[in-house]
């Protein structure tokens, strides 16, 4: 299947600002593209590309005073199924995970494990090791949180999400990856597109979607707390330790958020 996807962002700003943007399809994903993914900036600023330490397509631009929009569309194609299951995938003891898989088992801004560990072993320490125990954590969070944009916050932890019980998507995927990990399971903080394919319209405003991912029998499987269900159409920007090291924008100084509109769609020819 094709997917069309793409945003438009407005940031506006009161001096020259420099800004990090990550706001490409994630590497992996690269070779899928049917038409370029450049970004187009209104006033045009120059845009140095880069690699972050994550593997991540990251752009700096400096916006200048006033409001910078910056915008792009492009066409990628997917395999049209949904995320991939694997129930008798096995968890691997922490002595003999990849050395790369480390980081994924520490506590990080967003992801309080030394606060969430004795939640973590209460709840899931009874259970069988693997895939059934990182579905149980998917499921309890699906069920523990109630999602509410009105209650979005950019600043909510783990594990506050756990105490408040209500958030967006990213909280959805922090509290799993924080319970994960207490588990001493690698988990990854995932951003990017997810439409409404393959399930009715649902009657929010298309915005950029959180997920996560685990490390199970020697690969990485991807799993959705907030929507606790395999999915068609995902496509991934950037993966991190959680929301910090994959902001969609990250301002070197005061900015204004002045306009917000993402695209995904499966393209019909």
């Amino acid at each position: 299947m094709l997917i069309r996807a793409g945003y438009d962002i407005a940031l506006t700003v009161q001096v020259p600002t420099p800004l990090v943007l990550m706001l490409e399809v994630h590497p992996d994903r690269e070779p899928d593209l049917m038409t370029p993914q450049i970004p187009v900036f209104d006033p045009p600023v120059p845009a140095q590309r880069y690699l972050d330490g994550f593997g991540n397509r990251c752009t700096r631009v400096v916006a200048p005073v006033g409001t910078l929009h910056t915008s792009m569309s492009f066409v990628i194609a997917d395999s049209g199924l949904p995320d991939r299951q694997m129930p008798w995938a096995r968890e691997v003891p922490v002595a003999d995970l990849p050395a790369d898989c480390l980081v994924f088992l520490m506590g990080s801004r967003y992801c309080e494990t030394d606060l969430l560990s004795p939640v973590a072993w209460s709840l899931f320490g009874h259970l069988a090791p693997g895939w059934g125990r990182v579905q149980a954590i998917v499921s309890f969070v699906h069920n523990h949180i109630r999602f509410d944009y009105a209650h979005a916050r950019p600043t909510r932890s783990a594990y506050e999400a756990y105490n408040e019980g209500v958030g967006v998507c990213r909280d959805f995927a922090h509290l799993a990856v924080t319970l994960c990990r207490c588990m001493n399971i690698p988990a990854r903080y995932c951003t990017g597109y997810l439409g409404d394919i393959g399930i009715p319209p649902v009657d929010y405003p298309m915005d950029f979607s959180a997920w996560f991912e685990v490390w199970l029998d020697g690969q990485w499987f991807t799993f959705d707390a907030r929507h606790n269900t395999p999915r068609i159409g995902r496509v991934v920007m950037a993966r991190g330790r959680d929301a910090t090291d994959v902001a969609l924008t990250t301002s070197f100084g005061p900015s204004i958020l002045s306009g917000f509109s993402v695209t995904t769609y499966e393209e019909i020819n």
